[in-house]
């Protein structure tokens, strides 16, 4: 089963770029995707740019709205996320309490839609 391991940091507690912390944390993001790839779970993973590039449509009688940022108000936000495919949420738990975000942010684990079967 697939899993999407949805990353979310506070900007005001994640180490701020350039210190000694900054650098641990990218460590324990490189042995995660090391861990994860060793394992041959890991299917896709990938950090966001920042919420200021962000845009967010929807559409509202029938007319297409846009605007800049992510529509949520939070002081999490989204910044990656990994796709790994394991037997069960037990395994997806294992391996999204390595993402080093754990500490400071939110790792929200969702089991993926299949609408391709294979047949």
């Amino acid at each position: 089963m697939k899993y999407m391991l949805l990353i979310y940091n506070d900007p005001a507690r994640e180490p701020v770029h350039g210190t000694p912390e900054f650098e641990k944390m990218m460590a324990g993001f490189f042995a995660a995707n090391d861990q994860m790839k060793a394992d041959g779970v890991l299917c896709d993973g990938e950090g966001l740019q920042g919420i200021e590039a962000a845009t967010s449509l929807r559409i509202t009688s029938g007319k297409v709205e846009t605007m800049d940022g992510p529509f949520a108000e939070t002081r999490e936000h989204l910044g990656g996320y990994y796709v790994v495919d394991v037997p069960d949420l037990d395994a997806a738990l294992k391996y999204a309490a390595l993402i080093p975000s754990a500490k400071f942010g939110t790792i929200e684990v969702r089991p993926l839609m299949d609408y391709n079967p294979a047949g």
